[in-house]
């Protein structure tokens, strides 16, 4: 199972801070609690976490992770504004014995793969026209290392504002 979460929102109340340093807003703080909520009534366990090494994608990771206590974590620099492409050879490296992955990252790179990989309609018109802040997908899959477009059924599409 692979798992993609789009970052909580930022705050841009800083306007010297870098991108990559910009923290949550308080909604993004808010969303992210929600996202979280889901993932443990889910019952939602990834054996690894791969998590861009952005601020508020390591803010989002921390508020999320008490969800799934005990999954190992690996922040990476690459992930941070990766296209679809870099993400799915990021993928394809992890190790077949691992069941699932959650990957937490940026847009566009995010919703391109999720678009690229699925194979399924459910949900995806809706995944088309947006992947809002702390959205979570989650693709059904039976590779890692052959994964390839067109080769995940898109099995859920879950935004914040749904979990009010």
């Amino acid at each position: 199972m692979l798992y993609l979460l789009r970052h909580a929102k930022s705050s841009w109340d800083d306007p010297a801070l870098s991108d990559s340093e910009r923290p949550l807003s308080r909604r993004g703080v808010r969303d992210a609690k929600r996202i979280a909520e889901h993932l443990r009534v889910l019952g939602v366990r990834p054996a690894l976490v791969l998590c861009s090494s952005a601020a508020r994608t390591q803010a989002t990771l921390e508020l999320i992770r008490p969800a799934f206590v005990g999954a190992p974590v690996r922040v990476e620099d690459q992930l941070y504004g990766a296209t679809s492409e870099a993400l799915l050879e990021r993928l394809r490296a992890v190790p077949e014995e691992i069941g699932s992955v959650l990957l937490i990252g940026h847009n566009p790179g995010l919703q391109d793969l999720a678009l690229a990989l699925a194979s399924s309609e459910a949900h995806r018109e809706q995944l088309e026209t947006k992947f809002p802040t702390a959205g979570l997908v989650t693709l059904a899959l039976s590779s890692w290392s052959e994964l390839s477009p067109g080769d995940a059924e898109l099995v859920a599409y879950v935004v914040p504002r749904q979990l009010r």
